[in-house]
C-alpha cells in the first residue's frame, strides 16, 4: 500500500485523474490524502467530489475553506459568489449525500507513525499537535451535529484575531476554523492577518508566514491553501502542496513515505 498526499484540486477532475494515472493509483491498494479544497473555482467540482467520496476508506480528507464554503451555502443560508463553480453540486440529485459526506471529514489529521500532520492552511506555532487535534475535534463535532446550521450561518469573519483559552461558542469555533483553514500570516502572539494572500516574502509588518516560527516538535506538516508559495516553504518539514492547478500551475501529489513529488501540468 502506498499513501499519496495531494494539494488543492479545486474541481480540476481531469488533472486529478491524470496525476493518479502517473502512479497507477488503485483504491484497492493505495490511499489518497487530500489536503482540502477538493472543489470550487475549477470546472468539475461535482465529478471531483463524487470521485473522492467513492474512494471510501481509501481517501483521507481534511476540509479546506472552499469545502466549508459549500457547506455554508448548503446549510447556513449563504449565497454563492461570482467566481464559485458550485452550482453542479447544489443542483445534483445526490447533493444531500455529498454534503453529508463532506460534513464527516476532518479539519486536522495526525499520523503518529509518520509523525505527520495534514491540515489545509497550517499548524499555528502557538498550539502543540495535541492541542490542534483537540481543537479540530471540537469544531468537527459542531459541523456534524445539531448546531451545524448555527455554525455555518455565523462562520465567516476575521474576529477574534487571536486565540484565547477563554473563548467560547461561535468566537471559539471561528478562530479555530480560521487557523486551520485560512491562515497564512501570523504574529508571534498568534494574531492572524487574513487579508494578505501574496508570497511569503510579502508579509505585512509584524507578521510572518506561519511556518517561519519555531516549534517544540519535529512533526512534518502537509498543507495546501497557499498557491502563491508554489510549494516552497524553505523548511523541509513544512510541505506545501498547493501549486496553483486551478490558476494554470501544476497539480502536485507526494508519496508520503519516499517524499517523491508527482506533478501534472494544468
Amino acid at each position: 500500500m502506498t499513501d499519496y498526499a495531494i494539494g488543492d484540486i479545486q474541481g480540476c477532475y481531469d488533472r486529478l485523474r491524470d496525476v493518479l494515472a502517473k502512479v497507477d493509483f488503485s483504491p484497492s491498494r493505495d490511499r489518497l490524502w487530500v489536503a482540502g479544497d477538493l472543489i470550487n473555482r475549477g470546472p468539475s467540482s461535482l465529478e471531483t467530489l463524487r470521485y473522492i467520496e467513492s474512494l471510501g476508506t481509501s481517501a483521507v480528507v481534511v476540509l479546506g475553506n472552499h469545502d466549508l464554503h459549500l457547506l455554508a451555502v448548503a446549510l447556513g443560508g449563504h449565497e454563492t459568489r461570482r467566481k464559485d463553480t458550485l452550482a453542479d453540486i447544489l443542483e445534483a440529485p445526490d447533493h444531500d449525500r455529498l454534503v453529508n459526506w463532506l460534513r464527516q471529514q476532518s479539519l486536522c489529521i495526525h499520523d503518529p507513525a509518520r509523525d505527520l500532520v495534514m491540515v489545509h492552511a497550517g499548524l499555528p506555532h502557538i498550539w502543540s499537535v495535541d492541542q490542534a487535534m483537540n481543537f479540530a475535534r471540537e469544531v468537527e463535532e459542531v459541523i456534524r451535529g445539531d448546531v451545524a446550521t448555527e455554525y455555518f450561518t455565523h462562520m465567516y469573519g476575521n474576529q477574534p484575531e487571536r486565540w484565547d483559552d477563554h473563548l467560547a461558542g461561535m468566537d471559539r469555533w471561528r478562530i479555530i476554523t480560521n487557523y486551520l483553514t485560512r491562515m497564512r500570516f501570523i504574529a508571534e502572539d498568534g494574531t492572524l492577518e487574513l487579508a494578505t494572500k501574496e508570497s511569503a516574502g510579502d508579509a505585512p509588518e509584524g507578521f510572518s508566514p506561519w511556518f517561519r516560527y519555531p516549534r517544540n516538535d519535529d512533526t512534518r506538516v502537509v498543507f495546501g491553501h497557499w498557491a502563491a508559495l508554489e510549494g516552497n516553504t524553505g523548511v523541509d518539514r513544512f510541505i506545501g502542496l498547493d501549486t496553483g492547478c486551478v490558476w494554470g500551475g501544476v497539480l502536485t501529489m507526494m508519496n508520503l513515505d519516499s517524499g517523491e513529488k508527482i506533478h501534472c501540468d494544468c
